[in-house]
């Protein structure tokens, strides 16, 4: 192993022990993007892909489209369904970005084709989460401020490590696979907001599966393309302070996902916004708090977080997703920040735009450890009419964080409620199922 794209190859190709917990972690990240591809079946963005693919004429049959009655190739089951599992911004956070939605529907439409275990499928997934953490970490400027979207530009190469580790490649071809993902990774930070973002998962995970398919009927590619002072790591760090020359010889042995974890979201908003949510839907309660009795809300969070909270005075529910303004007063006037108060409808209401007025955001230059694209710490102070002050104090950790984490009930609301409404789907079994994914003989069970 001569450098970084020979190491991670060879990682790839080879096996890996699953230690229990992080089995644990990773059918959680399985549930919680099958929940949130289901939940986000009707969305606008959604229709417009299926047609997108439905007008390839494609006979291929190869796996589920949104665990119903449709069928597509095994990249256009993947773009549909990533594309699906982040159309609401309700899916899993990790490592700067959305892992689950795109390395599950990644892993499960080739994984049907391929006629992979369940076993099997976890452990893809968790080779694409290691490689994911490995080429994240090697870069200290944030990517959000660049105008990189993580979910795209990781997921992509994240999800062809799965993949091509669901294929048993070898380390030659895996290598060839990777680098080719590398030139099809992108996405940007400015298209937060619209139907693209979740487009950004979609091709991710579709791009993935033609990466591996490519190179593995020979298809050649660059064997020093995480490396090469004109790759993949360099292209995406313009200040040069990417970590390219150490091979990744760690891989595998101490897991990442074991520190890092996934954050299941509470809300269906950008995960930027939701210390600062729970906050003020706290004081909201203890306090009995009336739009009215606000003067000023002054929220502190993070230089990245605040780019993507890009949208001060949104006019649609999708806009209102990334909108601290939003959600605060969202919080305020509905004490709920859900997918109902998600609409265009709530958004023009009067009060909730009286409120967004009263905002002020600023940013504080600190780095959390465990997720550096966040603040150490968020801030939440009202100034209330009566003349009192009332401070959250810091703010660690989000509900649902990894750190944090959801009880099993509330996972499994959230994946019943999401699900809920769906044809010909018995919930309660795919919950029981996906709970116990590395049991299953074969993905084609899941149906």
């Amino acid at each position: 192993m001569t450098g970084l794209s020979d190491s991670i190859a060879h990682f790839v190709s080879g096996g890996l022990a699953v230690p229990d917990e992080a089995a644990r972690i990773v059918r959680t990240g399985f549930i919680d993007a099958v929940a949130t591809m289901i939940a986000g079946r009707n969305e606008p963005v959604v229709g417009i892909v299926q047609q997108f693919v439905a007008a390839r004429l494609s006979a291929a049959r190869e796996a589920r489209v949104l665990f119903g009655a449709g069928r597509a190739s095994a990249a256009d089951a993947a773009l549909i369904n990533a594309t699906a599992a982040h159309a609401l911004d309700y899916d899993d956070v990790a490592l700067g970005g959305h892992p689950s939605a795109v390395l599950v529907p990644a892993v499960l439409a080739e994984g049907e084709r391929l006629g992979a275990s369940g076993a099997e499928a976890l452990r893809a997934y968790l080779v694409g989460y290691e490689v994911w953490a490995e080429l994240l970490s090697r870069e200290p400027d944030a990517y959000h401020l660049k105008g990189w979207h993580p979910t795209a530009v990781m997921g992509t190469v994240g999800a062809a490590a799965a993949v091509a580790h669901l294929h048993q490649l070898s380390p030659a071809n895996c290598r060839n696979a990777l680098a080719v993902a590398a030139s099809m990774a992108s996405g940007l930070v400015a298209n937060f907001g619209t139907m693209t973002k979740p487009l950004h998962a979609g091709r991710a995970a579709a791009g993935a599966i033609e990466a591996v398919r490519l190179a593995a009927m020979g298809l050649t590619a660059a064997p020093d393309a995480f490396e090469h002072q004109a790759g993949f790591l360099a292209a995406l760090s313009p200040k040069g302070r990417a970590e390219r020359e150490r091979a990744a010889s760690g891989l595998g042995r101490q897991l990442r996902i074991l520190d890092a974890g996934l954050s299941i979201k509470k809300y269906p908003m950008c995960y930027s916004a939701h210390r600062v949510i729970d906050a003020l839907l706290d004081l909201a309660k203890a306090h009995d708090l009336k739009p009215q009795d606000v003067v000023h809300v002054d929220a502190t969070i993070g230089e990245a977080q605040a780019s993507m909270l890009r949208n001060h005075a949104p006019a649609t529910g999708l806009e209102a997703k990334f909108s601290l303004e939003f959600a605060i007063a969202s919080a305020l006037v509905a004490r709920k920040v859900g997918l109902a108060q998600l609409t265009d409808t709530f958004v023009a209401q009067a009060p909730l735009r009286e409120l967004m007025g009263k905002v002020r955001i600023a940013t504080v230059d600190t780095r959390c450890p465990i997720e550096p694209v966040f603040a150490l710490n968020d801030r939440v102070v009202l100034e209330l009419r009566d003349g009192r002050k009332l401070d959250s104090g810091e703010i660690r950790f989000a509900r649902g964080n990894a750190k944090l984490p959801l009880r099993e009930e509330e996972l499994k609301a959230k994946f019943l409620d999401c699900v809920s409404g769906a044809e010909r789907l018995d919930a309660d079994r795919l919950y029981r199922v996906l709970n116990r994914l590395d049991e299953q003989e074969s993905l084609r069970m899941l149906g």
